[in-house]
Protein backbone atom coordinates (compact mmCIF):
# COMPACT_ATOMS: atom_id res chain seq x y z
CA UNK A 1 0.00 0.00 0.00
CA UNK A 2 1.09 3.19 -0.67
CA UNK A 3 1.52 6.24 1.66
CA UNK A 4 1.60 9.46 -0.23
CA UNK A 5 -1.53 11.63 0.92
CA UNK A 6 -1.76 14.44 -1.80
CA UNK A 7 -3.70 16.46 0.68
CA UNK A 8 -1.40 16.94 3.18
CA UNK A 9 1.04 17.48 0.52
CA UNK A 10 -1.29 20.33 -0.68
CA UNK A 11 -1.49 21.36 2.62
CA UNK A 12 1.94 22.05 3.33
CA UNK A 13 1.36 25.23 0.44
CA UNK A 14 -1.17 26.59 1.90
CA UNK A 15 -3.16 26.57 5.38
CA UNK A 16 -6.97 25.30 5.05
CA UNK A 17 -9.23 25.68 8.05
CA UNK A 18 -11.01 22.41 8.79
CA UNK A 19 -14.38 20.97 7.85
CA UNK A 20 -15.27 17.96 9.43
CA UNK A 21 -16.42 15.59 7.01
CA UNK A 22 -17.29 12.16 7.92
CA UNK A 23 -20.01 9.76 6.72
CA UNK A 24 -22.96 7.35 8.28
CA UNK A 25 -21.67 4.96 5.44
CA UNK A 26 -18.21 4.25 6.80
CA UNK A 27 -15.41 4.97 8.99
CA UNK A 28 -12.57 6.70 8.30
CA UNK A 29 -10.04 4.78 7.55
CA UNK A 30 -12.81 2.01 7.41
CA UNK A 31 -13.70 0.27 3.86
CA UNK A 32 -16.35 1.50 1.89
CA UNK A 33 -19.88 -0.20 1.98
CA UNK A 34 -20.86 -2.58 -1.03
CA UNK A 35 -22.82 0.05 -2.88
CA UNK A 36 -19.70 2.44 -3.16
CA UNK A 37 -18.03 -0.19 -5.33
CA UNK A 38 -18.44 -0.46 -9.15
CA UNK A 39 -21.29 -2.18 -10.68
CA UNK A 40 -18.57 -4.25 -12.08
CA UNK A 41 -17.51 -5.47 -8.90
CA UNK A 42 -21.06 -6.19 -7.55
CA UNK A 43 -21.65 -2.29 -6.60
CA UNK A 44 -23.63 0.27 -7.63
CA UNK A 45 -21.82 3.19 -8.67
CA UNK A 46 -22.94 5.53 -5.67
CA UNK A 47 -21.03 7.50 -3.31
CA UNK A 48 -21.71 7.00 0.47
CA UNK A 49 -23.39 9.48 2.11
CA UNK A 50 -21.46 12.67 3.21
CA UNK A 51 -21.76 15.35 5.97
CA UNK A 52 -19.59 18.13 6.64
CA UNK A 53 -19.52 20.79 9.41
CA UNK A 54 -21.25 24.51 8.72
CA UNK A 55 -18.37 25.91 6.57
CA UNK A 56 -16.61 29.48 7.42
CA UNK A 57 -18.10 32.76 7.13
CA UNK A 58 -17.27 33.79 3.67
CA UNK A 59 -17.84 30.73 2.10
CA UNK A 60 -19.75 31.42 -1.35
CA UNK A 61 -19.64 27.47 -2.96
CA UNK A 62 -18.83 23.97 -2.53
CA UNK A 63 -16.72 21.80 -4.30
CA UNK A 64 -16.43 18.21 -3.97
CA UNK A 65 -14.60 15.49 -5.17
CA UNK A 66 -13.52 11.19 -4.76
CA UNK A 67 -10.02 10.78 -5.91
CA UNK A 68 -8.19 7.17 -5.46
CA UNK A 69 -3.92 7.82 -5.29
CA UNK A 70 -3.50 4.38 -5.26
CA UNK A 71 -4.26 3.15 -8.48
CA UNK A 72 -1.31 1.50 -10.88
CA UNK A 73 -1.48 4.57 -12.96
CA UNK A 74 1.41 6.87 -11.89
CA UNK A 75 -1.36 10.12 -11.38
CA UNK A 76 -3.92 8.12 -9.56
CA UNK A 77 -7.70 7.49 -10.52
CA UNK A 78 -10.53 10.65 -10.68
CA UNK A 79 -14.14 8.98 -9.90
CA UNK A 80 -16.09 12.12 -9.10
CA UNK A 81 -15.42 15.93 -9.05
CA UNK A 82 -18.54 18.50 -8.87
CA UNK A 83 -17.94 22.08 -7.84
CA UNK A 84 -20.42 25.56 -7.60
CA UNK A 85 -22.88 23.66 -5.06
CA UNK A 86 -24.46 25.79 -2.77
CA UNK A 87 -22.73 27.43 0.31
CA UNK A 88 -25.48 26.46 2.37
CA UNK A 89 -25.02 22.83 1.55
CA UNK A 90 -23.44 20.11 4.34
CA UNK A 91 -24.59 17.13 3.70
CA UNK A 92 -25.22 14.55 0.31
CA UNK A 93 -26.79 11.63 0.33
CA UNK A 94 -26.58 7.86 -1.07
CA UNK A 95 -26.20 9.19 -5.02
CA UNK A 96 -25.05 8.41 -8.18
CA UNK A 97 -23.21 11.92 -8.16
CA UNK A 98 -24.62 13.21 -11.53
CA UNK A 99 -25.84 16.79 -12.15
CA UNK A 100 -29.17 15.37 -11.68
CA UNK A 101 -28.94 14.40 -7.87
CA UNK A 102 -26.75 17.65 -6.90
CA UNK A 103 -28.59 20.61 -6.19
CA UNK A 104 -29.39 23.27 -8.93
CA UNK A 105 -26.37 24.91 -10.89
CA UNK A 106 -23.86 22.34 -9.28
CA UNK A 107 -21.58 21.16 -12.61
CA UNK A 108 -20.12 17.60 -12.61
CA UNK A 109 -16.57 17.05 -14.31
CA UNK A 110 -15.55 13.81 -16.38
CA UNK A 111 -14.29 11.10 -14.35
CA UNK A 112 -11.66 8.83 -15.43
CA UNK A 113 -14.75 6.90 -17.48
CA UNK A 114 -15.30 9.91 -18.88
CA UNK A 115 -18.79 9.77 -17.00
CA UNK A 116 -19.95 12.85 -15.32
CA UNK A 117 -20.96 10.86 -12.22
CA UNK A 118 -19.59 9.44 -9.45
CA UNK A 119 -17.94 5.58 -10.65
CA UNK A 120 -17.12 3.06 -7.57
CA UNK A 121 -14.25 1.57 -6.24
CA UNK A 122 -12.90 -1.32 -8.56
CA UNK A 123 -9.02 -1.96 -7.55
CA UNK A 124 -7.39 -4.63 -9.75
CA UNK A 125 -6.45 -7.18 -7.84
CA UNK A 126 -2.55 -7.64 -6.79
CA UNK A 127 -2.62 -3.51 -6.56
CA UNK A 128 -3.15 -3.70 -2.58
CA UNK A 129 -5.96 -1.82 -0.39
CA UNK A 130 -6.42 1.56 -2.04
CA UNK A 131 -7.42 4.49 -0.31
CA UNK A 132 -10.66 6.68 -1.70
CA UNK A 133 -10.29 10.18 -0.70
CA UNK A 134 -13.61 12.31 -0.77
CA UNK A 135 -12.84 16.05 -0.09
CA UNK A 136 -15.06 18.75 0.37
CA UNK A 137 -14.16 22.45 -0.14
CA UNK A 138 -15.54 25.37 1.00
CA UNK A 139 -14.56 27.98 -1.82
CA UNK A 140 -14.55 31.76 -1.57
CA UNK A 141 -16.37 32.28 -5.09
CA UNK A 142 -19.92 31.96 -6.01
CA UNK A 143 -19.24 29.68 -9.09
CA UNK A 144 -15.50 28.53 -10.47
CA UNK A 145 -14.47 30.24 -13.71
CA UNK A 146 -14.79 26.71 -15.07
CA UNK A 147 -17.49 24.94 -17.71
CA UNK A 148 -17.17 21.33 -16.29
CA UNK A 149 -15.21 19.82 -19.39
CA UNK A 150 -12.36 20.40 -17.70
CA UNK A 151 -10.58 17.45 -16.03
CA UNK A 152 -10.51 16.63 -12.03
CA UNK A 153 -7.24 17.65 -11.79
CA UNK A 154 -7.90 20.91 -13.19
CA UNK A 155 -10.68 21.61 -10.56
CA UNK A 156 -7.99 20.66 -7.39
CA UNK A 157 -6.11 23.66 -9.46
CA UNK A 158 -8.50 25.92 -9.25
CA UNK A 159 -10.44 25.11 -6.33
CA UNK A 160 -7.02 25.21 -4.06
CA UNK A 161 -6.53 28.84 -4.16
CA UNK A 162 -10.25 29.38 -3.70
CA UNK A 163 -10.45 27.14 -0.61
CA UNK A 164 -11.43 28.60 2.59
CA UNK A 165 -11.72 25.47 4.54
CA UNK A 166 -11.20 21.62 3.39
CA UNK A 167 -12.73 18.62 4.60
CA UNK A 168 -11.06 14.96 4.11
CA UNK A 169 -12.69 11.29 4.76
CA UNK A 170 -10.65 8.36 3.39
CA UNK A 171 -12.43 4.94 2.78
CA UNK A 172 -10.89 2.04 1.58
CA UNK A 173 -11.21 -0.83 -1.00
CA UNK A 174 -9.18 -4.16 -0.98
CA UNK A 175 -9.72 -5.66 -4.30
CA UNK A 176 -8.91 -9.51 -2.29
CA UNK A 177 -13.14 -8.78 -1.20
CA UNK A 178 -14.41 -8.56 -4.50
Amino acid sequence: MFSYDPYAELATLRDFAPLELTSPDFTPGGPLPLFAWSAGRGGEDRSPALRWSAPPSGTRSIAISCFDPDAPTGSGFWHWAAFDLPADLTSLDRIDGSADTLPDGAKVMPNEARLRRYIGAAPPAGTGVHRYFFVVDALDVEALELDGDETPAVLGFNRHFHSLARGVLIGTADPAER
